[in-house]
Parts: structure tokens; sequence; C-alpha cells
């Protein structure tokens, strides 16, 4: 099947194109800027506006990953950048749908979209939060641009962190360790959920091949973790001593130097994916400590 990424030049946009293309689909990348030596056939686009590339949608599964990364201080400039970067070409590919509907349409999304969760166990169906700004406040409207989009099914993916070699999660969690700063973070108590690349590569194909599957799903883990157990284990991991606790208004500050947001340390979500675990699907890492040793050279 034609397989069509908006977005897909980026680092996970890079591996759902290997992964599908592997089986055997045929991978088309939108893309601003046309790549010289890139594996898949690409397609200009500028992102706001319907084009010549709106035909390669018709019958197509369309994968829709566009945005900025979120790991940026929060300021209003980055906020608006964010849902800008998201919003627009999500509107793009629903005016693009209605001449060309694709036959699935895979929107991406994030947990964040539920805030702080406290203690909470977040299954989909689950209500939305308002805020922080750049997680909740982000991610309401990035769906929101998708809804009632033409297609034959469209699966919304609200996606955890994804644990992937040489990406900048996991380095930025590694790095810290590295320093020695690997010691819980404020609480430690805050849930993290938390997903391998592996089993995010498996949940796309099942979304793009399992006709009853539509509406939201959440691509996580079974088992979240506390912050506290997820740096214990880094630093089991990567053969570090105990490391002294962060502050939250050292974290502030470290977020500040890092130009970085410290809320997607200071907030959590016990978030477990229930539509997955009903419809049968398998997880190769359910466990944080697999996963972790998999994506990491110790």
């Amino acid at each position: 099947m034609k397989v069509v990424l908006a977005g897909g030049s980026g680092a996970l946009g890079r591996r759902i194109a290997a992964d599908l293309a592997g089986r055997g689909d045929d991978i088309v990348v939108l893309t601003r800027t046309i790549r010289p030596g890139s594996p898949w056939r690409q397609v200009a686009w500028d992102g706001v506006t319907a084009g010549a590339w709106a035909g390669e949608l018709d019958g197509a599964v369309l994968v829709n990953l566009a945005g900025e990364l979120v790991d940026r201080p929060p300021t209003a400039a980055n906020i608006a950048l964010l849902t800008r970067s998201r919003v627009e070409p999500t509107r793009a590919l629903a005016l693009a749908a209605e001449g060309h509907p694709p036959a699935v349409w895979l929107q991406m999304s994030t947990l964040a979209v539920y805030g702080d969760g406290g203690e909470a166990v977040i299954a989909e169906g689950h209500p939305v939060a308002e805020g922080p700004p750049q997680m909740a406040g982000v991610a309401r409207p990035w769906e929101a641009a998708a809804e009632g989009a033409t297609c034959g099914r469209q699966v919304v993916l609200r996606t955890a962190v994804v644990f992937d070699p040489g990406t900048p999660a996991l380095d930025r969690l590694s790095g810290l360790v590295r320093w020695g700063l690997g010691g819980r973070i404020a609480s430690g108590r805050q849930w993290v959920s938390w997903l391998h690349i592996a089993d995010l590569l498996a949940i796309v194909r099942r979304a793009v091949d399992d006709p009853g599957l539509s509406g939201v799903v959440h691509a996580t883990s079974p088992n979240p973790v506390r912050n506290a157990e997820l740096m214990a284990t880094l630093r089991g991991i990567m053969r570090r001593p105990a490391a002294l606790p962060t502050p939250a208004p050292l974290a502030r500050l470290g977020a500040l130097v890092l130009r970085t947001d410290a809320e997607l340390a200071l907030t959590g979500r016990r978030c477990v994916p229930r539509r997955l675990l009903d419809s049968g699907f398998a997880f190769r890492f359910p466990e944080l400590g697999p996963a972790l040793r998999d994506c990491l050279p110790y």
C-alpha cells in the first residue's frame, strides 16, 4: 500500500518510513525541502496550503507527524510556534483530503494532552486537560484540526515518551545521569509513561492494518513508572552511583540553562494502553529495565 508521511523527514518519521518500507509499502514523504539521496520518494509541499501534492492522499495511508520538537523553553513565542507547526499542516491535509480522501488517517498526538495527571490511571476516554500551555495547550488544537477530516478511518495515537537510541528524550535523560544529576526530580513520585521504539513501530503497523481500530489509542507501555524508578533504573544500567535529588526550583533553573521546559520532568501521567491490551496486542518491551538496556550501549 502507499503510505504518505507528513513530517516524515524527522527522526520518528524516518523510523516509521523504514519500518513500513521493510514490509513492502510504497513510501511518500511530504517535505518542504527535497533532500538528495533520500531512500523515499519526496513530494514538495508548504505545510500550509493544499497543492499538487494533494493527489498523493487518494486511497493512501496518511501518517501525520508534522510539528516542531517540543523540547524548548515554554515562552509565548515557542508555544505559538509549536501550535502553528502542528495545526497549519493538519488543516492543509484536511483540506486536501476533501477531494482526495485517504483510506486511513493516522494522526500522531501526545499523552501530554492530559497535562499533570496526578495519581489517576488514565485510559482512553479520560478528559483532556487545559494546560500546561506547552503540553495540553498545544496537543488539543493539534487533534482538533484533524477532527472530522474526510477519510475511510482515523486513528489518533496519543504517544508516550519514546525511547530510541540517539533521540532527544533518551539523550537528555542519559546525559543527566552521566553528569551526576541522575537523582529523582522533585518528589520523584510523578508518573512517567514511556514506550520502546520497537513497540511504537508495531503499534503503527496495527493502527494501519486493523480495520476495527479507530479513534483515540494510547501508544504507551502497560507499565508506567514513577520518576524515581526511571532515574534509578538509568543509573543502574549506566553504572552510576546514587545521586542527590533535584528539587523543583533547581529543576526549573536547570531548564533555563538547558533551554528546555521544566514541566516535562515536573509533571506526569499514569497512562495505560487499554484499547491495545483489549485487542490482544503483545508488547515486546513491557518493562522499563529491558527497554532501556536495549537502547543504551552499556
